[in-house]
C-alpha cells in the first residue's frame, strides 16, 4: 500500500457505514441467501454422522444474519438437533448487532450461541491456549480471508477443527470478478501488505491446487451500482471509493493519478457495464467447500 495511504479497516466506525451502504447498492446478501436456500442443504446433508447435536464455528459472522439464515437450513437439513454457535467477529458493534438479532428472533431455543469478539487468529490462539478438543461439523468463513496474513495457514487451522464428515466452507470474491482486475492492476498501491487483502477464489483454489486439496466450488452471479463513485465530492460515492479500494478517505488522500487511474478502471468492461445512466461492477462471489482432513 502506497505509504500515504491508510488502510479502511482502521478505522472500525467508517467501515460500518462503507459497509452498509455498499449492502444496500449490491446484490451480495440476496446471492448469499439464494446460494443457502438452494445448494447449501446438499452440502450440509452429510454432516454431523446422525448426531443429535451439531457443533458450528463462523468466522468473521457480522450481523449475523447471514449465519442465522444458514442455521436454519442446517435445521431443516438436520431436524431436531441442537446447535453449539461458536460466533468470532472482531466487531463490537457486529456482534452487538447479532446478539440483539438472536433476542429478538423467534424460534432460536435450538442455538446456543457462544460470543468471541476476536480475530480468526486470536481464535486460533485462544483455542490452542486452552488446549480444546472440540470438533465442529460445520464451520463457515464468509468473506474473512482479506483479513488474515496467511490465509493457507487459517484455512489450514480451522480444517484441523473439523469432525468426521464435517465441513469447511469459505465464500469471497470470485477471481472472475471485477475486484480481482482492480487487485491485479493496482495491488501494490491499493493493499495493506499486513493481512491478504486482495485475495480472491482463484488464488485459493490455486493454494488448494498446489497442496492436493480436493474442494467443491460455486460461482454466485453479483453485481453492486456504482455511479455515484464518478460524482466529484459524492458523499456516497466517495464511502463507495473507499470501500472498493480498502483505503480510508481514498477520494482525499491518493494522488491524482491513483484517483484517475482506479476510476478509469471501475469504468473498463473488465470490471463493470453501463447501463440506463448507472455503472454496474461485477461483484461476483465465489464459494469453496472443503472436506474434514483425511
Amino acid at each position: 500500500m502506497a505509504s500515504s495511504l491508510m488502510s479502511l479497516v482502521n478505522d472500525d466506525s467508517r467501515y460500518q457505514k462503507c459497509f452498509q451502504l455498499f449492502l444496500e447498492r449490491s446484490s451480495e446478501h440476496q446471492c448469499m441467501r439464494d446460494f443457502i436456500h438452494n445448494m447449501l442443504p446438499d452440502i450440509l446433508a452429510s454432516i454431523g454422522n446422525g448426531k443429535s447435536h451439531l457443533n458450528v464455528i463462523g468466522v468473521g459472522s457480522g450481523a449475523g444474519e447471514i449465519d442465522l439464515e444458514m442455521l436454519s437450513e442446517l435445521r431443516l437439513k438436520h431436524p431436531g438437533v441442537t446447535v453449539d454457535n461458536e460466533v468470532v467477529e472482531p466487531s463490537s458493534t457486529q456482534l452487538n448487532n447479532y446478539r440483539v438479532l438472536v433476542s429478538q428472533k423467534p424460534g432460536l431455543d435450538y442455538i446456543k450461541c457462544t460470543w468471541n469478539q476476536m480475530t480468526a487468529i486470536e481464535f486460533e490462539e485462544h483455542w490452542k491456549v486452552k488446549k480444546m478438543t472440540k470438533k465442529a461439523d460445520f464451520i463457515h468463513m464468509i468473506q474473512m480471508l482479506y483479513y488474515v496474513k496467511d490465509p493457507g495457514a487459517t484455512m489450514s487451522f480451522f480444517r484441523s477443527l473439523l469432525d468426521k464428515n464435517g465441513k469447511l466452507l469459505l465464500m469471497l470474491v470470485s477471481g472472475e470478478s471485477g475486484w480481482e482486475k482492480l487487485w491485479r492492476t493496482y495491488r501494490n498501491q491499493l493493499c495493506n501488505t499486513e493481512i491478504s487483502q486482495c485475495v480472491t477464489t482463484g488464488d485459493i483454489k490455486s493454494l488448494l491446487d498446489s497442496k492436493g486439496v480436493s474442494y467443491q466450488s460455486y460461482e454466485l452471479p453479483s453485481q453492486m451500482d456504482i455511479t455515484e463513485c464518478f460524482t466529484e465530492g459524492d458523499e456516497k460515492g466517495e464511502l463507495l471509493l473507499d470501500f472498493l479500494t480498502e483505503v480510508l478517505d481514498f477520494s482525499k488522500t491518493a494522488s491524482s493519478e491513483l484517483k484517475a487511474g482506479v476510476l478509469e478502471l471501475l469504468r473498463h468492461p473488465d470490471c463493470s457495464v453501463e447501463s440506463n445512466g448507472k455503472v454496474i461492477f461485477n461483484n461476483n462471489l465465489g464459494v469453496i467447500v472443503i472436506d474434514q482432513l483425511t
